[in-house]
């Protein structure tokens, strides 16, 4: 993906040639992201860059305005920033001794004829041994997927991205949470997709907002997050996820539920009470590591040939050797131990969180790899991640996650994931200091 520093040195170069002049809005982020093909979070990127240099002025609910530049000030303020060395919108958990748990079950793939037959093209379908094992994987104490009914793909976001293709028709609108992952919001432009926030509360999505959004025009699915939401953390409750169920099942609307961080939290998923509308979403980029992983999809009996197609049409089958090495990793016991040190992992991780910001309004599970801050005023979600970026650290702003672009939070996320325990505790401690000042 093209660098966002290169893209905002471009607006700045047309800022101060004039071509963009004092007081001109620019685009929306999303927009501005599906105009130059990039993901929202890049633009919020360069759109942070921008006010760190000086060059534009978010306002809330109105948008991003080009500023005055100070004479002689055209220069200095173009100069790119230096690499973030602490990256918190990365969220890729590591567990120690990762690869050496990972090695021993690659070993066999090395003799000609195994490599051979992993190197041949992987239909949707997979194989049995993989159905059969993923099937295993994905299983909670109420519900356990049929082996039959189980798809796999290059990773979850193309697992997503072909399961709506197979259920929305360009134009079609589709429910989401209010704040969703951005990957959605990319896949939804590419496929002239509509999403149609629906209101939430501490506990997720509100079933009333379902049926009111589908009573104003009809919804063709809905993308939820029950477990561990991206970006809050937020888990819907047993109660809560019974009556969204209800509500799929008498409004007849089809459920895409992602469940990709769920290995770090128990509790069934919706699919548990709407199997027949239900498509389930999971992978292994989060469990075991993102450059060799699987996606899969769940989903209801007579829907597995519509979306196998749609894996297939897409080119989001997965890769063979990366689908022989997920089964010998999952029938080794190697998954299930990285599960157990990565549930640690995030446990002491949120320790950290809890103890660096404890005096702010930070969201967050015990158990996730993410956290959410509300950010004081006066701080805005643009200003603080450029003064954040000033000080070597980079965030991901709160409008990234937004699909209503007029109603965007003054929030940051924070992954947790990623760098070192220490580099983590310094920087928190950092952006503690940050947001205690002025912008």
């Amino acid at each position: 993906m093209e660098d966002y520093r290169r893209i905002a040195d471009r607006i700045a170069d047309e800022i101060t040639a004039g071509r963009l002049k004092p007081g001109e809005r620019l685009p929306p982020q999303r927009l501005f992201a599906r105009r130059r093909g990039i993901a929202g979070s890049t633009a919020g990127r360069v759109y942070a860059e921008l006010v760190r240099r000086g060059l534009v002025v978010g306002e809330v609910g109105r948008g991003t305005f080009v500023r005055a530049t100070p004479a002689g000030a055209g220069p200095a303020l173009v100069e790119p920033a230096t690499e973030a060395p602490v990256n918190l919108e990365l969220n890729y958990p590591s567990a120690p001794g990762q690869s050496a748990l990972l090695a021993p079950a690659l070993a066999p793939l090395q003799r000609p004829d195994v490599l051979a037959e992993a190197l041949r093209p992987a239909a949707a379908t997979g194989t049995s041994a993989a159905r059969r094992a993923a099937a295993d994987l994905l299983a909670t104490p109420a519900w356990r997927p049929a082996p039959d009914r189980i798809l796999f793909t290059g990773n979850a976001r193309q697992a997503v991205a072909a399961t709506l293709a197979s259920l929305v028709r360009p134009g079609g609108r589709v429910g989401v949470e209010a704040l969703t992952y951005p990957v959605v919001k990319d896949i939804a432009a590419r496929l002239g997709i509509t999403l149609v926030p629906l209101a939430t509360d501490e506990e997720g999505p509100r079933p009333e907002s379902v049926a009111a959004a589908h009573r104003s025009a009809p919804l063709a699915a809905l993308y939820l997050q029950p477990t561990l939401h991206n970006p809050t953390s937020v888990t819907t409750g047993p109660e809560r996820v019974r009556r969204l169920a209800r509500t799929a099942l008498d409004l007849d609307i089809p459920v895409v539920e992602d469940r990709i961080w769920s290995f770090l939290a128990d509790g069934d998923p919706l699919a548990a009470h709407a199997p027949g509308l239900t498509h389930v979403v999971d992978g292994l980029s989060k469990r075991v590591a993102p450059g060799l992983t699987v996606g899969f999809v769940v989903v209801p009996q007579e829907r597995v040939g519509a979306v196998a197609e749609a894996v297939r049409s897409g080119g989001w089958s997965a890769g063979s050797f990366a689908l022989e090495a997920a089964v010998r990793w999952l029938a080794d016991g190697t998954v299930r131990r990285l599960v157990a040190a990565k549930r640690a992992d995030a446990a002491r991780r949120q320790g950290i969180l809890r103890e660096e910001l404890r005096a702010f309004a930070v969201r967050s599970d015990p158990h996730a790899y993410f956290a959410w801050w509300e950010l004081p005023a006066p701080w805005r979600a643009d200003t603080f991640t450029a003064a954040a970026a000033a000080h070597g650290i980079a965030v991901t702003p709160g409008p990234a996650f937004a699909v209503d672009p007029n109603r965007t939070p003054d929030a940051v996320r924070l992954g947790l994931a990623s760098v070192p325990e220490s580099d983590l505790r310094r920087a928190l401690r950092t952006l503690a200091g940050v947001v205690r000042g002025t912008p």
